[in-house]
């Protein structure tokens, strides 16, 4: 079991459930968020229609949710108009990576830090990875520094660090495709085994579900079945096995019905999970009304539909776990 500051406690408490569960709201997408916008509007992509979509979904779902993380860019305004029972995280990391050259670098926001985190009333520091196990020692080195930087300063700075890990291939052109729906159980156990070592520091890990629900057996559709629902079942239960931290599950762009699949087969499997930091899931089929309608008509949605989503999934959180029982206060 780790050990926690009571200041540090006393922040994870202000993100979770009564029970200790954590049931927080997505909304630090940028760029990508950006062009959806815009797109559903045809028209350019500017830079108030981002903060507006961010206001709605604080104010129509924080209710509902025990956190809500969003981007200290874009996402500031928002954090003001949620609900007063949910915590905040905020994101440090910038928006996507440098594609012309290898690794995914990350890179901090160059105007924050831990401590302006912290004065924006942020309960934690969230910090998002692009790692890939088998790239090799040169690159992931760098980021196994960069990781214990942010954790260095989130201990600093007495903060939760929720350390949010999305894992890819260097060769691998396509992360949807069928070649690494094959290989991405082994670069999702092995990253999380990775940084669930001590020396980053990290409180919470934020991951992916170890495999691709489009090539589930009874979810896969017109793809292959690389995995009947039990070998999936197998994997959760691996993934739970593999780290001692609490972790959460991120939706990865999947649909409500299939993350809430996902989360009742890992309650079935008997894994340790702790919650679920959500994004577009709840609310992504939000922005074509809000764009092309407009703003009232897309708080309609969020307000209904979006609601009902965020309750579903709430819902099937009944085999999450308390964080209590992996963390001590010291």
């Amino acid at each position: 079991m780790r050990t926690i500051s009571p200041e540090v406690a006393k922040h994870m408490e202000n993100l979770s459930t009564d029970k200790g569960v954590i049931s927080a709201l997505a909304i630090d997408q940028r760029g990508s968020l950006k062009k959806m916008l815009a797109k559903a509007a045809n028209k350019p992509a500017d830079e108030t229609t981002i903060v507006d979509f961010k206001k709605a979904i604080s104010s129509e779902l924080t209710p509902y949710a025990s956190a809500i993380l969003t981007d200290p860019e874009y996402g500031l305004p928002a954090t003001k108009l949620r609900d007063k029972n949910c915590g905040l995280l905020l994101s440090y990391e910038k928006t996507g990576y440098d594609t012309t050259k290898p690794g995914r670098m990350p890179d901090l926001i160059a105007n924050q830090s831990g401590l302006r985190i912290k004065n924006e009333d942020g309960d934690a520091i969230k910090f998002m990875l692009y790692y890939d196990p088998d790239e090799g020692k040169e690159i992931n080195d760098k980021k196994q520094a960069f990781v214990e930087r942010v954790g260095a300063e989130a201990k600093a700075n007495e903060l939760p660090f929720f350390l949010e890990i999305v894992t890819y291939d260097a060769n691998i052109a396509d992360v949807k495709s069928e070649e690494f729906a094959k290989v991405k159980a082994d670069k999702v156990l092995e990253t999380m085994k990775e940084f669930s070592k001590p020396e980053y520091c990290v409180t919470v890990l934020k991951v992916e579900i170890p495999f691709n629900i489009k090539f589930v057996e009874g979810f896969n559709g017109d793809n292959n079945a690389i995995y009947s629902q039990e070998e999936a079942k197998d994997l959760l239960k691996k993934q739970s096995e593999i780290t001692d931290l609490p972790y959460i599950f991120l939706s990865a762009g999947v649909t409500s019905e299939e993350f809430i699949a996902e989360i009742k087969m890992a309650e079935e499997a008997g894994a340790d999970f702790n919650g679920v930091l959500c994004g577009r899931a709840t609310w992504k089929p939000a922005i074509k009304p809000f764009a092309a309608e407009g703003e009232e008509v897309g708080k309609k949605w969020l307000a209904t539909q979006g609601k009902a989503n965020i309750e579903n999934l709430n819902a099937a959180l009944i085999g999450a776990k308390s964080w209590r029982e992996k963390l001590k206060v010291k």
